[in-house]
Formats: C-alpha cells, sequence, structure tokens
C-alpha cells in the first residue's frame, strides 16, 4: 500500500485541473462535463476527487475511466 502512494506522482489543484480538463477534451462524448476538483482526507488510495457536473448518459462512464485513471498517477500535493 505503501509503495502505490510513492509512486504517485503529487501535483496542485491547479495541475490536477488541468490534467483532467484536456483528457476530458481528448473524448469526443466528454468535451461538455463540467467538473471541480476537491481535496478529500487522504485514504489509502487518493487525497483528492473529481465532482462531475452536467455529464452526458453516454459519457458517464468514460468520463469516470478517464478520472480513474489520472487519480490513479497522480495524488494532491501536501503543500497545496
Amino acid at each position: 500500500m505503501a509503495l502505490e502512494a510513492l509512486s504517485k506522482t503529487p501535483a496542485t489543484l491547479d495541475e490536477l485541473r488541468t490534467r483532467v480538463f484536456y483528457a476530458l477534451q481528448r473524448h469526443p462524448l466528454c468535451r461538455q462535463v463540467e467538473f471541480d476538483i476537491v481535496s478529500t482526507p487522504r485514504t489509502r488510495r487518493t487525497n483528492w476527487t473529481v465532482s462531475m457536473h452536467a455529464v452526458q448518459p453516454g459519457a458517464l462512464w468514460t468520463a469516470h475511466e478517464i478520472v480513474a485513471d489520472i487519480q490513479e498517477a497522480y495524488e494532491l500535493d501536501a503543500a497545496a
């Protein structure tokens, strides 16, 4: 478990917001998704989440998978 946390790249809220935005923009169904990045108490998997709004029904699972991939790669920097 600790090894998983060490392998994640630290990022600020702005960096996470930018990465999620561009990742969603690359998929045609997800271009209209509105979202917020939210800092959460640290768990064994992550310390941030994405709150999605205005997601078209056909884009929900795709957007969820895109965000999950980013969450596996990045953690919110402790200084953020």
